[in-house]
């Protein structure tokens, strides 16, 4: 039996959170029984071009009728004339890791646009897969989705052999893992650590510095008109050993974001045995355990300079989160458990 496929904008091997979950999950499924096989389209998504339209039409064409194809949400709401067509024939299954619509950084004009097209796609889908349950209420609520119609699959979690034992003395090593574009809130971040520049500490950003460039162009601004560009260091990319390096010489793990779909980051730096600040923002609320962090509300510079301030300055404070990180890290699933589930969940909607 061949295997299912799933389709994703550009290239697969991206290391960013969504990209990083189609990768793991579709190999995990597979070792659970399901095989899958993750393709990439050419073409702009999800702001979709004409060859994007071409690639995502040559791609459902050449399946057969009644064959289950799972398709990521940056292409799936994008193009809801072609997935309304085929539909009529394919099981589509919709995999989507948050609205495109909520995106920050865009206008409200484009963010109508990318809300109508998602909502009639995705009543075309034969089935659809989140991976948190604030965007099965967010689908379910804003998308006309229903929950019987709907299934949870998490992140599943690389849980390391050991935890890094932690450097007492030293400057604090203070990490970020994220795309830089404007959703991530670099750019706060960066205004909060200019109010605790009299504390000592150090910071790397890990992420994409591509796909946004005038959004990174903002942050090195930003970096340089607070004065920070020797304790501030952009990173780029980084593949999964020396990401897990970054986890393991870190003190502190902080995602800023406005939103997040779920927040993969949050829980490998659990996994780390490393205290989080982060935001309120999307799912992140639920995603992060209240005593393995702080959280503050999104965009606000202020109150995160205070959560740094504290943990920075309070050892107490500190050690008791990071206890929380490792009791929360141990109840997690792995990848394995969320692959089983995600195969089940197939195996069901392949034979419904």
């Amino acid at each position: 039996m061949k295997p299912t496929l799933m389709l994703v904008a550009g290239d697969p091997t991206q290391y960013t959170g969504g990209y990083i979950y189609d990768a793991r999950i579709s190999r995990a499924a597979s070792r659970a029984g399901h095989a899958i096989e993750v393709v990439g389209l050419a073409g702009r998504f999800p702001e979709a071009d004409d060859p994007a339209a071409s690639a995502l039409t040559a791609a459902l064409a050449a399946r057969l009728d009644g064959e289950l194809v799972i398709v990521d949400g940056l292409v799936f709401g994008a193009l809801p004339e072609i997935i309304a067509r085929e539909s009529d024939r394919l099981r589509l299954v919709a995999l989507i890791h948050h609205p495109l619509a909520d995106e920050s950084g865009i206008d409200g004009a484009l963010a109508d646009r990318l809300f109508a097209n998602e909502r009639r796609a995705l009543a075309n889908a034969a089935h659809v897969i989140v991976t948190s349950e604030f965007t099965a209420r967010r689908l379910a609520s804003a998308y006309g989705v229903a929950r019987a119609d709907l299934d949870i699959v998490a992140p599943g979690l690389d849980k390391p052999a050991g935890i890094a034992l932690r450097k007492r003395g030293g400057t604090p090593r203070l990490l970020c893992v994220a795309s830089l574009i404007p959703r991530k809130g670099h750019a706060v971040l960066v205004a909060a650590l200019a109010q605790v520049a009299d504390l000592a500490w150090r910071c790397d950003f890990i992420g994409d510095t591509e796909r946004d460039p005038a959004c990174v162009a903002d942050i090195r601004d930003a970096i340089d008109r607070h004065q920070l560009a020797g304790r501030i260091h952009l990173n780029g990319s980084r593949p999964p050993q020396a990401l897990s390096a970054a986890y393991d010489d870190a003190t502190l793990f902080i995602l800023p974001s406005y939103y997040e779909g779920y927040g993969m980051v949050v829980t490998e730096a659990l996994a780390h045995g490393l205290p989080v600040i982060t935001t309120t923002g999307g799912a992140l609320a639920d995603t992060l355990p209240d005593d393995a962090g702080l959280a503050v509300p999104p965009g606000d510079s202020e109150a995160l300079a205070d959560g740094l301030r504290r943990l920075l300055s309070d050892p107490d404070a500190y050690a008791g989160l990071a206890a929380g990180a490792l009791r929360a890290a141990a109840t997690l699933p792995d990848w394995d458990d969320a692959g089983a589930r995600f195969a089940a969940i197939l195996d069901r909607v392949a034979l419904a």
